[in-house]
């Protein structure tokens, strides 16, 4: 059985969370209101169903500016990456439960995502299709309601400290080790082990990737969510 009780996740995540964060996280550097949602995107599994004990996570943060780089005019992104509701920094990829070789998806949804839950994330995930998907591939094989898979998103998210990586962005000589050094130094209950990064391959920054336990603490990532090497030389696009 995959689906854990969705009280005991929730619990673990709060405890998780004073364990990590003491102090208040840090807000992005933009004025976010999300929305009018008034449906939820159809999704189809794109790749089999997989159910297998659920043991860790991986909370992915996307690099917005890069992802908006070659979509600032595409209306399916407009919220996103026209800049007309601020611009983005680290988003919410999504939630994603790990398994000892491979990772569960596509399980069943025992209830239906609303257009009010995908409100209630848009300011963390700021596209209708990116969180039906996020339930719909991650979320379902987690906890039986998506407003819990997207509370925990939020409380996961709220004890971060994000850094300054537009100004990371103009120093010389940059690597994916000074970027990962960067969120650690931010995050002190975070090791570098348990932060990964996903460069493109044009060297550009991606994604931050970090892996947690079943417990919610942080773990060592895996060789699939580690990423670039430390030595990587990196860039980060500040969507200039």
């Amino acid at each position: 059985m995959v689906l854990r009780c969705s009280n005991s996740i929730i619990a673990a995540v709060l405890m998780a969370a004073l364990a990590l964060a003491p102090v208040p996280a840090s807000a992005q550097a933009y004025q976010c209101r999300a929305p009018q949602v008034t449906g939820v995107p159809r999704i189809t599994p794109d790749s089999p169903r997989r159910v297998m004990p659920v043991t860790g996570y991986t909370l992915a943060l996307s690099w917005s500016p890069e992802f908006c780089k070659s979509r600032a005019g595409d209306r399916s992104h407009a919220f996103q990456c026209s800049g007309k509701s601020g611009s983005f920094g680290l988003v919410v990829h999504g939630l994603w439960p790990e398994g000892t070789k491979d990772w569960p998806q596509w399980c069943e949804a025992r209830n239906a995502l609303t257009p009010a839950d995908i409100r209630s994330a848009m300011c963390l995930m700021p596209s209708e299709r990116l969180v039906a998907r996020q339930w719909a591939k991650h979320g379902s094989c987690m906890v039986k309601r998506p407003a819990n898979y997207l509370k925990v998103i939020r409380i996961l998210r709220s004890g971060l400290r994000l850094p300054d990586y537009d100004r990371i962005s103009r120093e010389d000589g940059l690597t994916a080790g000074r970027i990962r050094a960067a969120f650690a130094d931010a995050n002190p209950a975070w090791p570098e082990s348990a932060i990964g990064v996903k460069l493109n391959a044009r060297g550009w920054l991606e994604e931050i990737r970090l892996c947690y336990s079943k417990r919610f603490r942080p773990a060592q990532c895996p060789a699939s969510r580690r990423g670039a090497k430390d030595t990587a030389p990196a860039q980060i696009w500040r969507g200039l």
